[in-house]
């Protein structure tokens, strides 16, 4: 073996392997990169004591972590510069489906299922989407983060396409730690608060480590923040700007003769039967739906997990894992917007209810403000791993394996409130009298329907009826509550079995070193399901209705990887090092896939390294992609018929479909769309696909890292990479379906929806398909500093990731592509910089976090600072932009080492409560406001104690 060291070298060691040599609470006494056992590096499975590789690997290390005030690793991870928008933020309450609550990784953003995340090398499980929960692992778990910025599908297999997140667990524990945290936004609001508590002991035989945690984070509600309380904020504490607010109000209104009427709420006392107690409906019958919504949803976690080790000779030993978590989150959002004219089932306000004011079928409109919506989403966790491990020598060659079995489970349970039942409603609103006992009965004298809320049974619902007007049966009724409202279940499992087999070592030496080898198998079974609630599969609710997923898949794989060392200890040549891994994969599902990676290092002095890589990846279809049920959403489209921003208006197909002048309906208004991308008012139907392939993709990267001799310790290193994925697995979305209807005349493509008599599109299916092709490309550059003064310890470090390219084409037709690249949340430029400064027992940890200028679509002409703006996504065409500046978040963390072998920290997140320019596209939130931002000045205060 080569155990040659060098500056480089060791300062690479000394940051990946000093606090995970030992894993103890005093990890970090000493780490000599001279004496160091083989250690396995996230990307390669070549055991080896030289941890430099060809590929580029980010390390926080649990002093990192816990210099830190981010608390959860989800949170942790998304602030990394490599890290991409949120895939489900916290600030999007109407987000809905298996996955809300949970916190997914998306590095270069390139979507969450497309990064692989790890533990101990070990895969986390997923949902029925292929979303890994980084929520369900305890911070206090943790011993460090490997974040490999390079695909490795060759050593990983599926998913590991825009890189992959190792979370290393603490082992090997002696002694004892508890730690509390507690923190509150400067507004009073936003509470947080995680106890934990970890042992272990170490004997001859083996080391047992286990750990218990829980943390809660209490929602921020709308109401509390100025970029939420209002839809169109101006600024901090700003009034909303017009049709800001929502015509679907509280108050209630009915359409008669054309003109919407609403209740005069001025005058208690009102008979609401008689048309004369109303008036038509004006400007201050409006609804602020933020005023009831959560912009920041609740968390709730309880954790346990254990580490054991037992050696049954020296050089045979066995590992095993066991982890649970139980996360609960809550997200709300004001009442239902209901229109009776979406709901044929509902239907109007009959002409024989005793609360009809005029005597005929009426239309209505009416938000359930009394009757928020809810949802609680619980998830656990089960993960179990057993490996036994050992080594042996051939010669003078060692060689380590390992074989082992991992299962995880994950079962959730989402209870919602707030969604009508349209059949009730239909009842409770249909004909109705007043009974012998002088109560309103649903039905007529002769064909009475019970009253009650039960099966059978009826209450009746006068709608028109304004929130917190006192007037019988009105939706303040508890018993009108109870008979229209049911809470809903939903129900998901998910099950990962992996079994696997792995051996290492060296062939043969050659005159530049040993030539290293890597074999393994693996087969893989991943089943799952989710089960909406029941009224919204029968499709009788306000909830978007939904089918079953159900199904699973089964893999066997074999991988081979070898290290070739061409050349060392020459001029211009210390070390040249190539890398090559394949891996063969055959699915009952598709098939199979061969998926291949080269690398290279080259030392030409021994201050300098030389990376490179070419990998290939995939990305298999999920169980929802193949087997997921019908399900509805709400999504963003373009009508091309419309004649104000329709790229079509005007053309023979769209003056067949639609009437002069039309114009695509807002989603909050009677009025027309403000402009392309609104999203529907009516709910379209997508579904799955199970003739899927799997995606494939390229990757490249090429780097260099120098450790001048004249500067002790300095680090740097600049990396360009590149990842483009062709046949993408993407929702044949509804803009595509239309432009190729009325743009390019495809025929086929004109039956997946029907408008009606207005031309609006009343409904419109569409499923998964794979076409198109994603590419991004950019720099990382990283600078790591340490010295000493006089007064004290430096460590500084300056982290950048710089994008040049975000390319996105979702169609198979000649249409230019996308440019992602500095738009919505996608940024070119992420930088963190940290500088912490130690004194004997006080350190001061300073962190700054930078997001560069984003564009958007302008919504308002005073907005738009860039009125000729063409964008190379719209073929020539002028397409109005406004810039949204820079944004730094400024962290703070001072914290004191006491005698009693304690440490008191305290500090601040966004210190100086930096807020960001408002977003009115909802960049990845509900709300216009980049969802990734910070929402406020966060400040905490923490306390460790070790025994």
């Amino acid at each position: 073996m080569n155990f040659k060291s060098n500056k480089l070298r060791d300062a690479v060691v000394v940051a990946l392997v000093a606090t995970a040599a030992t894993g103890t609470a005093h990890a970090q006494e000493s780490a000599s990169p001279t004496n160091l056992d083989r250690i396995e590096v996230t990307g390669s499975r070549i055991r080896q004591v030289d941890t430099e590789t060809a590929q580029p690997v980010q390390v926080i290390s649990r002093d990192q972590i816990e210099k830190q005030g981010f608390k959860s690793v989800a949170d942790i991870l998304q602030n990394i510069p490599t890290a991409g928008s949120p895939a489900i933020s916290r600030t999007s309450p109407l987000s809905s489906g298996e996955a809300v609550g949970g916190y997914y990784i998306d590095l270069r953003n390139l979507g969450a299922n497309r990064t692989l995340v790890l533990v101990d090398g070990r895969r986390l499980g997923i949902t029925n989407d292929g979303l890994q929960d980084v929520a369900s692992i305890p911070t206090a778990m943790v011993e460090r983060i490997e974040v490999l910025k390079d695909g490795a599908s060759t050593i990983y297999g599926s998913d590991a396409i825009a890189g992959v997140i190792n979370i290393i667990t603490r082992k090997n524990f002696e002694g004892a730690e508890a730690n509390v945290y507690l923190g509150q936004y400067d507004q009073g609001d936003g509470q947080r608060e995680s106890y934990d508590f970890i042992m272990g002991f170490r004997g001859e035989r083996g080391s047992l480590t286990a750990g218990v945690e829980y943390s809660n984070e209490d929602p921020v509600w709308a109401k509390d923040r100025w970029f939420s309380k209002n839809r169109f904020p101006t600024g901090e504490k700003s009034a909303p700007r017009p049709g800001g607010l929502s015509g679907t109000s509280q108050w209630g209104r009915f359409i008669y003769n054309g003109t919407a009427y609403t209740l005069r709420r001025d005058v208690p006392g009102l008979d609401p039967s008689d048309f004369a107690s109303y008036r038509p409906t004006n400007s201050t019958d409006v609804s602020n739906p933020a005023l009831a919504s959560t912009v920041y949803s609740g968390v709730k976690r309880k954790s346990a997990f254990l580490n054991g080790t037992f050696d049954f000779t020296d050089n045979v030993r066995f590992d095993t894992s066991v982890m649970y978590t139980d996360r609960d989150s809550f997200a709300q959002n004001a009442g239902y917007p209901f229109f009776s004219e979406d709901y044929p089932l509902a239907g109007p306000l009959s002409a024989e209810s005793i609360y009809n004011p005029v005597g005929e079928d009426v239309d209505y409109v009416r938000r359930g403000w009394e009757v928020p919506r809810e949802v609680h989403n619980s998830l656990t966790t089960t993960r179990f791993t057993g490996v036994f491990s050992g080594s042996f020598q051939t010669g003078e060659k060692y060689w380590d394996w390992d074989a082992g079995y991992l299962y995880n489970q994950n079962k959730g349970v989402q209870i919602s409130t707030g969604n009508l039942n349209t059949y009730a409603v239909g009842q409770a609103t249909g004909p109705s009298f007043i009974n012998a006992s002088g109560q309103a009965q649903c039905g007529t004298p002769d064909a009475a329907i019970p009253l009650g809320f039960g099966p059978g049974s009826c209450t009746p619902w006068n709608p028109l009826i304004p929130q917190g007007y006192d007037s019988p049966n009105s939706l303040g009724d508890p018993d009108v509550q109870a008979y229209l409202y049911q809470p809903g279940q939903a129900i998901s499992r998910t099950t990962t079995k992996n079994y696997f087999a792995n051996i290492s070592g060296s062939i043969l030496t050659l005159p530049a070193g040993d030539l290293g080898v890597a074999l393994g198998v693996e087969r893989r079974e991943e089943s799952g399901s989710f089960s909406p609630d029941a009224l919204a599969q029968t499709g009788i609710s306000t909830d978007l209705a939904a089918g079953p997923t159900s199904g699973g898949y089964n893999l066997n794989e074999i991988y081979a990887e070898l290290q070739i060392p061409v050349l060392a200890d020459l001029p211009f040549a210390k070390e040249l090092t190539l890398t090559a891994a394949t891996r063969y994969s055959d699915y009952d599902t598709f098939g199979d896939t061969l998926n291949s990676k080269f690398g290279l290092k080259w030392k030409p002095i021994d201050q300098l390294l030389v990376r490179g890589t070419w990998s290939e990846g995939f990305r298999a279809p999920t169980v929802a992609d193949l087997y997921g049920g019908i399900s509805q959403t709400f999504p963003t489209y373009t009508d091309p018929c419309d004649t104000s921003f329709g790229t079509a208006a005007g053309n023979a197909r769209c003056l067949q479909d639609v009437p002069a002048g039309f114009r695509q309906p807002n989603t909050s208004s009677s009025g027309p769309a403000q402009g392309p991308g609104e999203a529907s008012d009516t709910p379209f139907v997508t579904g799955s696909t199970p003739t899927l392939t799997p995606e494939t993709s390229t990757s490249k990267t090429l780097g260099v890292v120098w450790s001048p001799e004249f500067v002790s310790g300095l680090n740097m290193s600049l990396d360009w990479w590149n990842i483009r994925i062709e046949n993408t697995i993407v929702a044949d979305s509804p803009t595509d379906l239309l432009d190729d209807c009325y743009l390019r005349g495809i025929e086929s493509r004109c039956t997946g929806f029907t408008r009606n008599a207005n031309g609006n599109i009343t409904d419109l299916s569409f499923a998964l398909r794979n076409a198109g092709y994603v590419e991004t490309e950019g720099f990382d550059f990283d600078v790591n500093y340490r010295f000493e003064t006089g007064f004290g310890n430096f460590t500084t470090s300056l982290q950048n990731s710089y994008v040049v390219k975000n390319e996105i084409k979702q169609d198979n037709t000649d249409n230019p592509p996308s440019q992602n690249n500095g738009f919505a949340g996608n940024f070119r430029l992420r930088s963190n910089a940290t500088i912490t400064w130690q004194l004997e027992n006080l350190s001061v940890n300073w962190t700054a976090r930078y997001y560069s200028g984003t564009k958007e679509a302008c919504f308002f002409d005073e907005r738009c600072t860039l009125p000729n703006y063409t964008a190379p996504d719209t073929g020539g065409q002028t397409s109005p932009q406004n810039e949204l500046g820079s944004n730094t978040f400024h962290d703070l963390q001072v914290a004191y080492s006491l005698p009693w072998n304690a440490t008191v920290a305290v500090g601040a997140n966004n210190v100086f409560d930096h807020q960001a320019a408002p977003a009115y596209s909802n960049p990845n939130s509900g709300y216009a406001y980049y969802g990734g931002f910070d929402i406020g000045r966060f400040m905490y205060m923490k306390y460790q104690q070790k025994f």
